[in-house]
């Protein structure tokens, strides 16, 4: 037997890829499922961008490049940054890397020392917490309810700060809620946050154009706090550039330098094809994106319909994303005769199995109550699927 290391032993797989693994792997035995488990825009990349990295194939842009990015790409993420959000960041600042992941990875284990404790609103994106499991910290989860809009007020922040406390991870518009916090709601979080000492903040921003409520609200913004915020964003939901794989920070200097060092070790830079694409994402025409938002918007608007006329179902209205986390505790206990539904990862398992409708259970992001639904999927897609969830679950008694 192989012997591994305790941290890949310990480590939890990630249940959003593994809901999607199984999918596949029943579409490979001939059974037509419905994927609503992967946040995956189902939209192909905008012409433009495309365009931009044939180009940059026949331009030769094959050789590596800087760790952090070439600078031009990171001065079109700095133009993105004044232009979209008001931000004031040099190309010195910005670390370009394999996507959001890989950026929100680099932070934490820049920031992180064992046993040091990372405070997560729950629910959280999956991959947070092993990602301070990995550094060796401690994951604190800080519950956030369906009736407050999935959102933690200043108080509850206050409240879990311990002296060990050394950083706080939150995405707005949320993975897998869809809350989105507004202008006063993130200032009343900054002011808390600066009171302690050597405290920071990942802002994760990926879903910063798939926002029904207005103009996008960075945690940077406010000037007094700027220097505890780490503004994470992407290419991948919002340019629906999942595959192309790059992310970026905007940092306090310091940090970003310790991300270049850290990520010169793992993966050197992101792929050099893709960053000439990103200029074009980031400068270019935005009528593709905000096509995309209305598109979501109005999935958005057909799922919930539909999961409200689902017995059982309890939802609240998501301001952004593309997920609805719907409340399913009224099925915990029941069974079809055959299988029973102890928990709402079972629940995720029946739906897959006997309506083959693929989910994530809710306990993945922090939630033993919800299970994640993403509407990114064509409207007949979403309306099979819902369909077939309302067939089997009526099953359940």
């Amino acid at each position: 037997m192989i012997k591994l290391s305790n941290r890949i032993v310990n480590l939890n797989e990630s249940d959003t890829l593994k809901m999607a693994a199984l999918a596949r792997q029943l579409q490979s035995q001939g059974v037509k499922v419905i994927n609503l488990s992967l946040g995956e825009p189902d939209f192909d990349t905008p012409d433009h961008i495309k365009e931009a990295a044939k180009q940059a194939i026949d331009q030769n842009y094959s050789h590596y490049t800087p760790v952090s990015g070439y600078l031009d790409v990171r001065q079109a993420v700095a133009h993105k940054l004044k232009r979209d959000n008001g931000l004031d960041y040099t190309p010195e600042q910005i670390i370009l890397s394999t996507g959001a992941k890989q950026s929100i990875a680099n932070v934490v284990l820049c920031l992180v020392n064992p046993g040091e404790e990372v405070l997560l609103p729950s629910p959280y994106w999956v991959s947070y917490a092993a990602q301070v499991e990995l550094a060796e910290g401690i994951a604190t989860e800080v519950p956030a309810s369906m009736e407050n809009g999935f959102k933690i007020t200043a108080q509850q922040l206050e409240a879990a700060i311990k002296p060990n406390t050394r950083l706080i991870i939150f995405s707005s518009p949320c993975n897998p809620t869809g809350a989105v916090y507004n202008k006063e709601e993130l200032r009343q979080l900054a002011e808390v946050i600066v009171e302690h000492k050597d405290l920071y903040v990942v802002s994760d921003e990926i879903y910063e154009y798939i926002n029904y409520v207005g103009k996008h609200e960075s945690m940077a913004q406010f000037e007094f706090a700027k220097h505890r915020v780490i503004t994470v964003n992407g290419l991948s939901k919002g340019f629906a550039m999942t595959g192309w794989r790059l992310g970026y920070i905007a940092a306090p200097l310091a940090i970003a330098k310790a991300c270049d060092k850290m990520q010169g070790q793992f993966t050197s830079a992101t792929c050099s094809i893709t960053q000439r694409a990103a200029i074009a994402a980031l400068t270019g025409t935005m009528e593709p994106v905000y096509a995309m938002q209305q598109a979501f918007r109005h999935r958005r608007d057909v799922m919930l319909d539909l999961l409200n006329d689902i017995p059982g179902f309890i939802t609240n209205i998501p301001d952004g994303a593309f997920y609805v986390f719907p409340d399913v505790s009224y099925y915990l206990g029941k069974t079809d005769g055959d299988t029973i539904i102890n928990n709402v990862d079972d629940l995720s398992m029946y739906l897959l199995n006997h309506a083959h409708v693929s989910t994530v259970n809710g306990q993945a992001f922090g939630n033993n109550k919800c299970i994640r639904i993403s509407y990114a999927a064509s409207e007949d897609n979403i309306r099979e699927a819902c369909a077939r969830m309302k067939k089997y679950l009526a099953l359940l008694y």
